[in-house]
């Protein structure tokens, strides 16, 4: 996989990255190394928003004809704002790259940022906003994440109704003249595509201004709490705990701790409490690995009642991971990793946002290394990290 991959810097501090397909299909992004982690505390959504106001209009294309120039030809387009990365990709045979990048690029450099838009936009953010909360999963979820780090890296990224009220065209105007810069846009080609005719693009159509990054600021914190609501019939419930950073060799170890304690019918959380006891059905982990934070999650749906049970589950499965671990079920998990790896790398697009990820993260030159990097991984590295001694809990629970 690693022989067809380059990463080239330009002159105008743009980052190329490029991996070689033979399939007839490009996927294309255009991303800026900025996100949630970047924004104070009152102006929470603004990357976020700025991400919507893109798609609705350059000088040369409205929206019709942004959406139409990619789909009339095969394609679909999208994007989506996370805490270290903006991004604005699409998917379309190999034969319209041009059209790709031409619209991408026109989008990313010449957004009208209309008045008008903007005050609809708004209105749609505002639904986006009810839509994560009425959400008793996404809402459990995104709770988590401030019972694990202070403010203001805490808040949600998504912004509050008042948050993004507060935002003007000039404070968007702003960011953006800071921010959208060659010097933190990374332009990924994953496909049947020509890499000097792709370097050759950016460096034409890319001035030279390397642009600035807000500070970030992180505390990490633990807390645990319950919240009830109408009209709930069943619970949601979060267990959280901090593990090392993506840079950290140890991170490895975190994710084969998640895969063990949650990730799939075949985990300890999910035999011990579905199939064994017919508490739940909806158990997943998850593993939110990031250069400045990082923590696994487990979550579970379940009755109201068997809250203080599940939790006692997971704090058990970690004590037992801890002392009886076998080399075997190591392994094992090794294997389901690796496997689900290298399914996602079929389709271009997900091998794209894997290496946007990666390279926002500082590590995309590791990327092709990561079953290297979990075949690593020894049994008292996991065992170690099973002994978790501080952890966040929330659970939305019926009223």
């Amino acid at each position: 996989m690693k022989e067809n991959f380059r990463r080239k810097v330009l002159k105008n501090g743009l980052t190329i990255l490029f991996k070689k397909r033979k399939a007839p299909i490009v996927s294309v992004a255009f991303a800026v190394r900025t996100g949630g982690i970047h924004e104070k505390g009152n102006e929470k959504g603004i990357s976020h928003f700025i991400e919507h106001m893109l798609y609705k209009g350059t000088p040369k294309r409205n929206y019709l004809r942004i959406s139409g120039d990619i789909e009339n030809n095969g394609g679909v387009l999208n994007g989506f704002t996370d805490e270290n990365l903006t991004a604005f990709w699409c998917k379309i045979p190999g034969e319209h790259l041009d059209i790709a990048l031409d619209v991408l690029s026109d989008m990313i450099k010449n957004p009208l940022f209309d008045e008008s838009e903007m005050k609809k936009e708004r209105k749609v953010i505002f639904e986006e906003i009810k839509m994560r909360r009425d959400n008793p999963s996404i809402y459990t979820l995104d709770r988590i994440h401030s019972f694990l780090y202070g403010k203001p890296f805490g808040d949600n990224m998504i912004g509050t109704e008042k948050t993004i009220n507060s935002i003007t065209r000039e404070k968007i105007m702003k960011r953006f003249r800071e921010i959208y810069t060659p010097g933190n846009i990374i332009l990924c080609v994953v496909g049947n595509a020509n890499f000097g005719k792709i370097a050759r693009f950016a460096a034409k159509n890319f001035g030279n201004k390397k642009g600035s990054l807000p500070k970030i600021k992180i505390s990490e914190k633990n807390k645990s709490s319950t919240e009830k609501r109408k009209g709930l019939s069943q619970a949601n419930l979060v267990f959280a705990y901090h593990i090392p950073h993506i840079k950290d060799r140890k991170s490895y170890t975190a994710r084969i701790l998640n895969e063990i304690m949650a990730e799939g019918m075949s985990s300890r959380v999910y035999l011990e409490s579905r199939e064994k006891r017919n508490l739940a059905y909806d158990i997943k982990g998850m593993s939110e690995i990031a250069k400045n934070f990082a923590y696994n999650l487990v979550y579970v749906g379940t009755q109201k009642k068997s809250i203080s049970e599940v939790k006692k589950i997971i704090l058990e499965e970690l004590r037992k991971i801890s002392i009886e671990l076998s080399h075997e079920e190591l392994e094992r998990n090794k294997e389901k990793i690796i496997g689900r790896f290298r399914i996602s790398m079929e389709d271009s697009h997900d091998e794209m946002v894997n290496l946007l990820e990666s390279e926002a993260n500082g590590v995309a030159k590791e990327f092709y290394d990561f079953e290297k990097n979990i075949r690593a991984v020894r049994l008292n590295d996991v065992k170690n990290m099973a002994k978790i001694k501080k952890y966040s809990f929330f659970a939305l629970i019926p009223e």
